[in-house]
């Protein structure tokens, strides 16, 4: 069985709640990415977006220069362990429908992210179910909402 630990991406930059929204999206625009872990110390304590940037910051009128990660990003965050199964990831992924999940040590410190794309590429088969499951457009439509396993994680 393939662990997360195999397919991650390692290496991830992480921001602090209280920088900025305009530091937050300079620095997913230098990475190249649509999500940054954020982190107090060494504890992750939430995630931040682009599209939290949009939807929640620039559609409320916030300057991107004045206010904060923290009131914007989403505090409920999902992740996972570098030791859990491709299999149990792709799982929670999927009935939580979201496409990315930071990844954990046994210290619970951030050592890594694990997006659709790292699984689509690294991962062989359940892939096109996992994309299925994490596009459905609602919960109460989706074909197996019943039969889902939420994780706390």
């Amino acid at each position: 069985m393939t662990t997360i630990s195999e397919v991650m991406t390692k290496g991830v930059q992480v921001i602090p709640p209280d920088a900025s929204l305009q530091r937050a999206a300079q620095l997913m625009d230098e990475l190249n990415v649509g999500a940054l872990p954020v982190c107090d110390g060494k504890s992750l304590v939430g995630m931040i977006t682009d599209r939290d940037i949009t939807v929640r910051a620039t559609a409320a009128g916030l300057e991107p220069a004045t206010h904060s990660v923290k009131e914007v990003m989403t505090e409920t965050t999902r992740w996972c362990t570098e030791d859990q199964t491709t299999d149990e990831v792709m799982k929670q992924m999927g009935d939580v429908q979201i496409r990315r999940l930071p990844v954990l040590n046994d210290r619970h410190e951030v050592v890594g992210i694990v997006s659709l794309g790292d699984l689509a590429l690294r991962q062989s088969g359940h892939t096109d179910e996992l994309l299925r499951d994490v596009s459905w457009p609602s919960e109460p439509e989706r074909p197996d909402a019943n039969a889902a396993a939420h994780f706390t994680g």
